[in-house]
């Protein structure tokens, strides 16, 4: 069966789509992530600012509306009007026993003040600030004096001045005790103060405070609001449409980024799609040049006789076994157009009609001594024939294998050669007669075998292959292996043509033989 040249998969899958390349777009370009980041995060920090100022007007616009009680502002303020009641409440609860506390922290504090000055007024006539200097005035004049150097006027001064100062010494224990009633009545005056200023009462206090606070930003914003309520308005339609626009923006970064980004993934999915594509028409290329492969094995086989094998063997055995055998004249297959030829010719022009004759050796027996009775002994024994030497037979390797590959003994002795050249003829004969009945089984078999894979592309329940071995009885290895499943639809009709073209060639050969 002629060879046909079959383009590959992947000429097929683009010769194909020729036009279709044509249309492929470019691939698209990827959005930058962080330029888009940083402009999204532009545009949403411009839209909140935005946002913001349009928040803030409309609170003005609900301020400024008179008698507008269910505005977020109205009900703040009657929330924060009721807190304010609440904490007076509770802060006139105790404000009796608050005002004696109160009248003993200012007796206190007056009492404070006035010892205070009583001891600025003392401290003032000592010029020393504390013990500790006096005493060190003290110890530096008594060390003058006890030196002997100074004179007896400045001696006498010095120990006037020591007198004065041990004087001034024992005031400072009065400063002392002075002090030590000022910290007392600090205290006093400070445990007052801590039993007024509970933790309770100073959140009041505080709380009032913060509330009141809020109270009054409301009103002055209100104030300031009802003042130019129309410009308020007009504030608020043009800061809504900065809003919807910078929102627009916004929304066009995010759309324009995700269209980029769909592209690409479409591109990408559709590249992916055309290689999956490819690959699976190239996979079915190459499966189905596999299944080409071998419906052309297959029909091979099948046109090929049978037994030919074994004919050649049996033969060659016969030839060396008897020589006088001779092979029919028809070939067993058709001369080859590149068989070997004659390079020269043997000159046979011997002359007509003559015959070679053997040259006769003579036996020649050089000199003749010894007596005569001897001689006559000798010549006795020389026209006796001499005994026949024993004939000895070999079996070449070649010839054992053929015998094995037919399955017959092979002669190891001269007497075994009639049998084994019996036992040759027999199968040789057989093989004759069958071979053109086993050429049709196997041209049947591998006609059932391509009816096997037309079922199979047809959708039926692939079958088991089967398999023959070599050399059997000249049978064909006409399978498909489980894993080359598809479509041999291209294959099957051109084989079936081609084993019909066999069958009537063997009948023409068949009639032939009879002939």
């Amino acid at each position: 069966m002629a060879d046909v040249a079959t383009p590959s998969g992947a000429d097929m899958f683009d010769g194909g789509a020729a036009d279709k390349k044509k249309a492929v777009e470019s691939k698209p370009e990827k959005p930058d992530e962080a330029k888009y980041q940083e402009s999204l995060a532009k545009a949403e920090k411009e839209l909140a600012v935005s946002q913001k100022r349009l928040t803030d007007v409309k609170k003005k616009i609900e301020l400024a509306k008179p008698q507008n009680k269910d505005s977020p502002s109205g009900k703040r303020q009657a929330e924060l009007l009721a807190e304010i009641k609440q904490i007076r409440e509770k802060q006139n609860i105790g404000k009796q026993g608050r005002n004696k506390i109160q009248e003993e922290i200012r007796t206190g504090n007056q009492k404070v003040k006035e010892l205070i000055a009583q001891q600025k007024v003392a401290r003032s006539r000592v010029n020393f600030k504390n013990v500790d200097e006096l005493d060190r005035e003290i110890d530096r004049l008594q060390k003058q004096v006890d030196s002997g150097n100074m004179k007896i006027v400045d001696e006498k001064k010095a120990l006037a001045e020591i007198s004065n100062l041990r004087k001034q010494r024992k005031g400072f224990a009065g400063f002392e005790e002075s002090q030590k009633q000022i910290d007392e009545t600090k205290k006093k005056v400070q445990d007052l103060h801590d039993s007024i200023n509970d933790p309770e009462s100073k959140a009041l206090s505080e709380r009032y405070t913060v509330v009141q606070n809020e109270l009054n930003g409301i009103d002055k914003e209100r104030n300031e609001a009802h003042e130019n309520l129309n410009g308020l308005y007009n504030e608020r339609t043009v800061l809504q449409k900065e809003q919807q626009a910078k929102y627009a923006a916004v929304k066009d970064i995010k759309d324009e980024y995700w269209k980029q980004t769909r592209a690409v993934q479409q591109y990408e999915y559709q590249s992916r799609q055309r290689a999956r594509e490819r690959k699976k028409a190239e996979n079915e290329k190459y499966h189905q040049e596999k299944r080409k492969e071998r419906a052309q094995q297959m029909l091979a086989e099948a046109s090929d006789k049978a037994y030919l094998d074994e004919i050649r063997r049996a033969e060659s055995l016969m030839r060396f076994l008897d020589p006088s055998y001779s092979s029919e004249k028809a070939p067993l297959q058709a001369p080859s157009q590149f068989q070997a030829t004659a390079q020269r010719t043997v000159d046979d022009s011997s002359p007509k009609g003559m015959k070679v004759v053997r040259k006769e050796e003579e036996d020649y027996f050089a000199g003749t001594g010894g007596k005569k009775g001897k001689k006559g002994k000798n010549a006795k024994k020389a026209e006796s024939p001499a005994p026949a030497a024993a004939t000895k037979y070999s079996c070449p390797p070649s010839v054992i294998d053929d015998c094995l590959a037919i399955k017959i003994e092979p002669p190891m002795t001269a007497a075994e050669v009639p049998t084994a050249l019996a036992a040759v003829k027999e199968k040789l004969d057989f093989w004759k007669s069958d071979q053109n009945a086993q050429t049709k089984r196997n041209i049947e078999k591998a006609q059932k075998e391509v009816e096997r894979l037309e079922a199979e592309e047809a959708g039926s329940t692939p079958a088991t292959p089967t398999t023959s071995a070599p050399h059997a009885n000249g049978e064909t290895k006409a399978t498909a292996s489980v894993d080359e499943g598809g479509s041999v639809a291209n294959e099957i009709e051109l084989v079936k043509s081609a084993a019909a073209d066999v069958v009537a060639d063997l009948k023409g050969a068949s009639l032939e033989d009879k002939e």
